[in-house]
């Protein structure tokens, strides 16, 4: 009799855990094409931009939105970069990023090294100050900036876009550094200290080194703001030597034509350089955010 019911409890749990795997498998498999139909819908636009790029205005309007191209105009890419000047854009889009990027980050390096590791009285105060910048809004300081700079010389001049990039970046990257600096450990800065390390080899050589993962969550969140940032550039700069990529396409748009063709093609070597950043640094960005996450 005992054997009976030990085989039929074996049978049971056979059962059960056959019902686990299969509501397991299925449950994967729903989250599986749940996440292949999100990819889809982000996805296509890219690939819709694609195509778009590569017709004439008569397809444009035309044929059906989402029909092929018939015969791929590559040479709109060949018109936008030369003729439209979008290598001029590009260059200038790459240049006053890296640059912000670089000086948003180090600054704000800077000041939540000397909030988190240097005792002053104004400590509390400074992070204070910095974080009002995040409830300022960007558009309501347009006027005061335009007139400022006005009166520096530093209208139609690049520096004014990177002081105004760095100026709004500083105070999301000094909280999202914050969350990292909290948890890493003072016993080797201390230790460095011990061996009469000074306060900028401590930081250059041991404390930003440490925190390169954190870096480089910011740095692509900088650079994905200021790559695509359009007021500033128009509002500020007004020479075509000057402009970036997000203003640059309006060259395309005149009064009495359109090259719907060159202005798709703009529009994807200008997402091509995020694209390829984010997938370089996304394991960094995942990094980044999950360290900088839990103290500890």
């Amino acid at each position: 009799m005992s054997n009976v019911n030990t085989q039929f409890k074996k049978s049971n749990l056979s059962v059960n855990k056959l019902e686990k795997s299969l509501g397991n498998r299925i449950g994967l498999g729903l989250l599986y094409l749940v996440l292949i139909v999100v990819a889809v819908f982000q996805i296509y636009p890219l690939v819709w931009l694609f195509f778009f790029s590569l017709k004439t205005n008569t397809e444009v309007f035309g044929a059906s939105p989402f029909a092929l191209p018939t015969d791929p105009q590559w040479g709109n890419y060949a018109k936008a970069w030369v003729d439209g000047g979008v290598g001029s854009y590009f260059f200038n889009s790459v240049w006053i990023t890296v640059t912000s990027v670089i000086l948003t980050v180090l600054l704000a390096s800077f000041v939540t090294f000397a909030i988190t590791r240097m005792e002053w009285k104004l400590n509390k105060l400074a992070l204070g100050l910095f974080m009002v910048g995040l409830m300022i809004p960007i558009h309501s300081t347009l006027i005061p900036l335009f007139d400022f700079f006005l009166k520096v010389n530093l209208v139609d001049n690049p520096l004014s876009i990177i002081l105004t990039y760095t100026a709004f970046n500083l105070p999301l990257t000094i909280m999202i550094l914050l969350g990292f600096y909290y948890t890493l450990p003072r016993e080797v800065e201390e230790a460095a200290v011990m061996d009469g390390c000074s306060i900028h080899r401590i930081f250059f050589q041991i404390t930003l080194p440490m925190t390169t993962p954190v870096i480089s969550t910011t740095a692509i969140i900088n650079m994905i703001y200021n790559w695509n940032e359009f007021v500033f550039v128009n509002t500020f700069i007004s020479s075509d030597k000057y402009k970036t990529l997000t203003v640059g396409i309006q060259n395309f748009i005149g009064q009495y034509l359109t090259d719907w063709g060159a202005i798709g093609a703009t529009l994807m070597i200008s997402i091509i350089p995020v694209l390829i950043a984010f997938f370089i640094l996304s394991n960094r960005i995942v990094e980044g955010i999950a360290a900088g996450s839990v103290k500890g």
